[in-house]
């Protein structure tokens, strides 16, 4: 049998690299994150696929994992790029020296990050429960740091601090899922309640449910979302010491 080189693998032609040169020049890993985030926003989560994002890009799915290396990746990505625009908008603004006031302005700040970005609001649980803190994107701990820091430099203690961050983080992204999640079921249709589709829940079993449902598909908007941090932080302020 004839020696094979060395350099050849049966005469095949050498691999060829995807390019990472798209419709819109060459890629970067901020260039991927917006694209699928537009994807995202446009189509919902199961929309983003490696392949969908090539073709979004004008690559090859190959040349996308230079810069995530699978779904997941991208997924972590999204929880970044909310994280990102989150900050940006705070440092764009002006502080306040109450922590309480400064509070209520991150919290209203991602509400409008939130409104631009509905479908990623969920992987802000559920891609962290999954990511150890030491692993978690830059941004999303400079978001917990911008936290931390305001109540200690407010005077609050170590412990203060860690249970109101605990705190107004948990029911921050807890309003938001459920001031953000889907409730329209034919989003076209003008008559409230073929638009949230009430034909279809049982009216002996869900009565209450059915009749209260307009009502819960409205928005409570920044001011709901300012009484209730204002309610948690009076509820927590005897257990927690703060005044």
């Amino acid at each position: 049998m004839p020696k094979k080189s060395s350099g050849a693998t049966d005469g095949a032609a050498p691999a060829r690299r995807a390019s990472d040169r798209g419709r819109y020049g060459r890629l970067s890993r901020e260039r991927v994150l917006t694209a699928a985030l537009e994807i995202v926003d446009r189509d919902g989560l199961s929309a983003l696929s490696m392949r969908g994002l090539g073709a979004e890009l004008g690559v090859e799915a190959m040349a996308l994992y230079r810069y995530a290396d699978g779904k997941d990746a991208l997924l972590d990505g999204l929880v970044e790029a909310f994280c990102d625009e989150l900050e940006t908008a705070l440092d764009a603004g002006s502080t306040s020296p109450d922590w309480r006031t400064e509070l209520d302005r991150i919290a209203r700040a991602a509400y409008q990050v939130g409104l631009r970005h509905p479908h990623v609001v969920p992987l802000l649980a559920t891609r962290l429960l999954s990511t150890p803190l030491a692993r978690r994107p830059a941004a999303v701990l400079r978001a917990d740091e911008r936290i931390l820091a305001l109540l200690l430099d407010a005077g609050l203690s170590d412990g203060q601090a860690v249970r109101l961050h605990r705190a107004f983080t948990a029911w921050l992204l807890g309003w938001l899922i459920v001031e953000l999640r889907a409730m329209d079921d034919d989003p076209d249709e003008p008559d409230p309640a073929f638009r949230l589709g009430l034909h279809r829940l049982p009216a002996r079993e869900l009565p209450r449910l059915r009749e209260s449902a307009p009502l819960m598909a409205e928005r409570g908007g920044e001011d709901e979302l300012s009484a209730g941090l204002d309610a948690l932080l009076r509820a927590l302020g005897p257990s927690t010491g703060v005044q």
